[in-house]
């Protein structure tokens, strides 16, 4: 099902989603709300924004409102699958990664490939909050999990680069990661 943002070009908010969705590639079927004649206080517009606001997006039954956590569920490729490895390890008590899971971080690790051709960070020359909320997944589960990114030289470039320049990086990001490896065998064994 295709992501549907109703919007107005003339906010600030909507053109910061539009340039997300630009940036990450994705698609959208853009439904223009004119404010002007009230079409966000409509009845089935209320139905499904309360607040009248926009951006709104609707990513099939699931409709979210504020452009900036817009962007973040539009971010929010990796951590989901992470989590989806994750909950099963270590609470369920799994005793194996399944090969569709592995799959689908690598499909995420192919589409930051991708992402990062001719840059050096997610979003150009310089790391940004989105560089260090991205590394602290992505180091998880490649020293974490094992997952490897060897595949991806361009998302291996990157996390030597965060790694040796994000502020911190070894002191509160690498002992996570390696506390992390280390529950993940105990409960793998």
């Amino acid at each position: 099902m295709p992501l549907v943002l109703h919007c107005y070009d003339g906010s600030p908010s909507n053109r910061a989603v539009y340039m997300c969705l630009k940036a990450l590639g994705l698609e959208v079927i853009k439904k223009p709300v004119n404010l002007f004649k009230g079409e966000q206080l409509k009845p089935e517009f209320l139905k499904m924004n309360p607040q009248h606001t926009l951006p709104t997006l609707v990513d099939g039954d699931f409709v979210i409102w504020d452009s900036h956590v817009i962007c973040s569920y539009l971010w929010g490729v990796l951590f989901p699958r992470f989590m989806s490895i994750t909950v099963p390890l270590l609470v369920l008590k799994c005793k194996e990664i399944p090969e569709k899971k592995k799959t689908s971080v690598k499909d995420a690790f192919a589409f930051m490939e991708k992402f990062l051709e001719g840059r050096e960070y997610l979003t150009g020359a310089s790391y940004t909050i989105a560089d260090i909320c991205c590394i602290s997944t992505v180091s998880t589960i490649v020293g974490g999990l094992g997952i490897g990114a060897d595949e991806y030289p361009n998302v291996k470039a990157w996390m030597k680069r965060c790694r040796e320049n994000l502020p911190g990086y070894e002191e509160l990001n690498q002992p996570g990661v390696d506390g992390y490896k280390r529950i993940v065998a105990q409960e793998l064994a």
